[in-house]
């Protein structure tokens, strides 16, 4: 006997929504075999009708009224593929509201609204799958919320902007400069025409914040660790880095140290022998530590159209097989439990790289050892390349100085930061980088 078809409506035909479409009309042969049943494209909303599109659709596929599909009962499962916090948010309680199961890739949405949308989805008994809201086509939810399920996750080190370490890779590998990079970049489709959420760290951050309420249940806000981007690094700090055995990578972190949740997003300075160091281009990676397992590596594209659309179909057959329902109900996400808290973003501790310009001149070392000394810095090793210039503003001989330091906390190194900006012998910019164990 034929299996009724699961129908589906879009919301949002953007780059996702059209790569998602496009696989569903392109492979329905694959797509049924692996559901169990076919998977039919019903509605999709967009704003304006008659802007071109890259993808041929049915007559009558598409419709600019979201009430097409939130009051359709043939359409039991829809996507909300448009982005942002609103109207996303209240499309998503109303699609829940009105007995649809949801599939989003909304990290943004989830990260400050999770709670409320999961508690909705419990009181109407509806399902929310969100594989594609973190790193692309990397199955890590699933990794995360049901194969690590045995254990307790103690830490998580990530890569999860393709944009970013897209860009950090062309600048490493071929020495461009970071808006040559980033305009290859939007040229390939890895960077949006506003790329302000991928370079300056919150992308990555609110994809951080998605894994630690899974690993940890613990709800964590982007306002309660350090988070900095890659917008203010120059080809020689990555030049320094790399003359010192590193590469640099936006490393999103997130440990248990003394039953608190040590968190960050930042530029980050990775030995070249580790994984993580050598993940080039547009890709993501993943490397999870529980506590019977061990340590565990997941990597893949992580920026584009495909991959993520990818995701959002796995999504869609999980649900159509009904393997969904059954991994939500018993995931307990987003309840109320005991939390992990956030360790306060100055106790929390790390290596550092600091590269400084200083008047080229006696007793500057001495000063400059002298403050971080006093902040309790201990420092693993100073170099002076010999590549002298003139300040522009001073018209004094400068040289650069670059500092790797001991273990410290950053509430320490802020203090000795201060102080150095102080310092009639210290020039900027400065740059201030961590360093991974």
């Amino acid at each position: 006997m034929a299996v009724a078809p699961l129908k589906v409506g879009i919301v949002g035909l953007g780059n996702v929504g059209t790569g998602v479409a496009r696989i569903l009309t392109d492979h329905p042969h694959r797509i049924a075999e692996r559901a169990g049943r076919p998977i039919v494209l019903k509605r999709a909303v967009v704003r304006n009708l008659n802007k071109p599109r890259d993808i041929r659709l049915e007559s009558g596929v598409l419709t600019n009224d979201i009430q097409a599909v939130i009051n359709d009962p043939e359409i039991t499962v829809a996507m909300e593929l448009m982005g942002g916090i609103h109207p996303a948010r209240e499309v998503i309680l109303a699609l829940l509201k009105a007995g649809k199961d949801v599939v989003t890739a909304n990290k943004a949405l989830l990260c400050e609204h999770g709670n409320e949308i999961f508690h909705a989805a419990r009181e109407y008994g509806r399902t929310v799958c969100f594989e594609a809201a973190v790193a692309g086509g990397i199955p890590i939810i699933a990794a995360v919320g049901q194969s690590m399920a045995a254990n307790q996750i103690i830490a998580i080190q990530a890569i999860l902007n393709g944009t970013s370490n897209y860009i950090l890779t062309e600048m490493q590998a071929n020495h461009q400069h970071y808006h040559t990079a980033l305009k290859q970049a939007q040229d390939l489709g890895y960077a949006e025409s506003d790329p302000t959420l991928d370079v300056n760290g919150l992308d990555a951050a609110q994809k951080l914040g998605i894994l630690c309420q899974l690993a940890f249940g613990t709800r964590v806000t982007t306002s309660q660790f350090e988070i900095q981007g890659i917008d203010s690094l120059d080809l020689s700090d990555l030049k320094c880095a790399s003359d010192l055995g590193y590469h640099i990578k936006l490393l999103a972190q997130a440990r248990l140290t003394n039953r608190e949740l040590e968190m960050s997003v930042r530029p980050t300075l990775i030995r070249k022998d580790t994984p993580l160091s050598q993940i080039s281009g547009p890709f993501n990676a993943v490397l999870l530590e529980g506590d019977m397992v061990g340590k565990m590596w997941y990597s893949g594209r992580g920026a584009g159209q495909a991959p993520t659309a990818s995701a959002c179909a796995a999504d869609l057959i999980d649900l159509a097989v009904g393997r969904a329902q059954l991994t939500f109900e018993r995931l307990d996400l987003w309840r109320e439990r005991p939390e992990y808290p956030v360790m306060p973003a100055d106790q929390t501790t790390s290596r550092y790289f600091l590269r400084l310009r200083v008047e080229d001149k006696p007793n500057v070392m001495a000063e400059v050892t002298g403050i971080l000394g006093a902040k309790g810095i201990s420092l693993a090793s100073i170099v002076q390349p010999e590549a002298p210039e003139v300040d522009a503003k001073s018209n004094t001989p400068v040289v650069p100085l670059v500092i790797m330091t001991h273990r410290t906390t950053a509430g320490q190194l802020q203090e000795a930061m201060s102080e150095l900006d102080l310092s009639s012998s210290v020039r900027g910019p400065r740059i201030c980088l961590a360093v991974a164990d």
